[in-house]
């Protein structure tokens, strides 16, 4: 079943998430986190050894430190918090965190970031239409990553992981940064639409009450989208400025 895709112009304001959405990062965190977990399982015996599924089910979309203490309860390992200040040495759940966060910087300083050309597209379109937009990511890479990519002065405002762990907002799948961000916009989400690729994104622009919930598909897979709560799934968000005939999504 198809639907024509609805003008994203017609929203109080669009709000989306960063990796994968409107930059490849997603792949970049994918591989610093195999690479890590590979690593540490070895080191520790963990199993089972750590997979693909194991990105998109515990990590994709959460906060780093959430998502190492995810990872590992489901391997039935549990070590301590720590502190954000852990170096990457420390068998913490922190300093785990900040030992794949130094792959990804890494690759990200020596390789840079290019936005997907249809994300630029569509924010072409909402520029022009005087459509607020806002960056709602988990990353506290989320600022570099723009930066990298040319593009941070294209967003008034960022609701990144460095804002929600000073003002302790809760992880996706909860909602409070998507609600957060809508809030630092001045719009109400029931009047705005939000786009995220990851599942944990996904289920928490649905239970922030948002307008309009669209998923992107680079690799969860269409129908894990909708259950988790997107309204529309697309494969890229050159859908919506594609001519009328081919603007269709999955419903």
């Amino acid at each position: 079943m198809t639907a024509e895709l609805p003008d994203l112009t017609t929203y109080d304001a669009v709000l989306f998430d960063l990796d994968g959405v409107i930059t490849p990062t997603a792949e970049v965190h994918m591989d610093a986190w195999r690479a890590m977990f590979d690593t540490l399982f070895t080191e520790w015996d963990i199993t089972p050894p750590y997979g693909e599924a194991d990105y998109f089910e515990y990590l994709d979309g959460k906060k780093r430190y959430d998502g190492v203490a995810s990872l590992l309860r489901s391997r039935d390992v549990e070590v301590p918090w720590g502190d954000p200040s852990d170096p990457p040495t420390a068998d913490t759940v922190c300093g785990i965190g900040n030992r794949k966060n130094e792959f990804f910087a890494r690759v990200l300083r020596e390789e840079g970031i290019v936005a997907y050309p249809g994300s630029i597209a569509v924010l072409d379109v909402l520029a022009a239409a005087g459509t607020p937009i806002a960056i709602v990511s988990s990353s506290k890479n989320a600022r570099e990553v723009l930066t990298s990519a040319g593009i941070i002065d294209r967003f008034p405002v960022i609701m990144d992981g460095v804002i929600a762990e000073r003002d302790h907002l809760a992880s996706k799948p909860a909602p409070d940064v998507f609600v957060e961000a809508a809030r630092m916009l001045g719009v109400a989400p029931a009047r705005s639409a939000a786009v995220e690729d990851a599942l944990s994104g996904v289920a928490s622009a649905a239970a922030g009450g948002f307008g309009l919930v669209v998923g992107v598909d680079r690799g969860v897979g269409a129908d894990a989208l909708r259950e988790a709560g997107a309204d529309l799934v697309v494969p890229d968000l050159s859908a919506f400025t594609a001519p009328a005939p081919e603007r269709e999504a999955s419903a």
